[in-house]
């Protein structure tokens, strides 16, 4: 499969969503990353599996510098193991939902890394809870018929986990930050959820009597 082709198979398990900018950049990356797991035809839910262990050693040994190539592991398995799936012609709804519920899985862990680096469990417990409700809230809105929200916010996973990255470095730096980064991280999330919260919404807007 070439990667354009691959672009139009994930635009229409995604619901037509255009494939551009950073999203083009990120899936560009992605199917270059997964080729090697294709040709040694490893699973994609063991892939997603992956990133959960990947993700509890990262909150284990979060206060080793090493803990950075758990975390980009951990990421790393969040973005190629529905490509793979792609690839390999096994997406299915079952697949969808273990990689749902491994990133939730994963998210959880890194909020834990944050508290053990030094950030109030409030802090980084509230920034999970909007993270949290804003992927449910995708997922719920989705359910509701042809309505997935395909805004790209400014707190993504990726970003989620660059935030986690920056706080392990500056620990293992010794850079008193891990708290102000814990506070932007969470100024994000709130930006984010009403995003996506406006988005949803929008488009449910015209379909209002559909039920509960």
């Amino acid at each position: 499969m070439i990667r354009e082709d691959y672009f139009e198979l994930w635009s229409k398990l995604h619901g037509g969503v255009k494939v551009a900018g950073i999203v083009k950049v990120w899936l560009g990356a992605s199917f270059i990353l997964s080729k090697p797991f294709v040709k040694v035809r490893i699973s994609p839910n063991w892939i997603s599996l992956l990133g959960v262990v990947a993700s509890i050693f990262t909150y284990a040994e979060a206060h080793k510098d090493y803990c950075l190539v758990l975390l980009a592991l951990a990421l790393l398995c969040d973005g190629i193991d529905g490509t793979i799936a792609i690839l390999t012609n096994k997406a299915t709804k079952r697949g969808a939902m273990v990689d749902a519920i491994c990133d939730r899985l994963s998210e959880a862990l890194w909020a834990f890394a944050f508290y053990r680096l030094g950030a109030p469990a409030w802090l980084v417990g509230a920034a999970w809870v909007l993270a949290f409700t804003q992927e449910y809230s995708r997922a719920r809105i989705a359910g509701l018929g042809e309505y997935r929200i395909d805004v790209v916010t400014i707190a993504e996973r990726p970003v989620r986990a660059t935030f986690l990255a920056l706080a392990i470095l500056a620990y293992d730096l010794k850079i008193d930050a891990v708290t102000v980064l814990a506070s932007i991280w969470f100024g994000f999330q709130i930006v984010s959820l009403v995003t996506v919260m406006r988005s949803g919404y929008t488009r449910l807007s015209d379909t209002d009597h559909i039920g509960d």
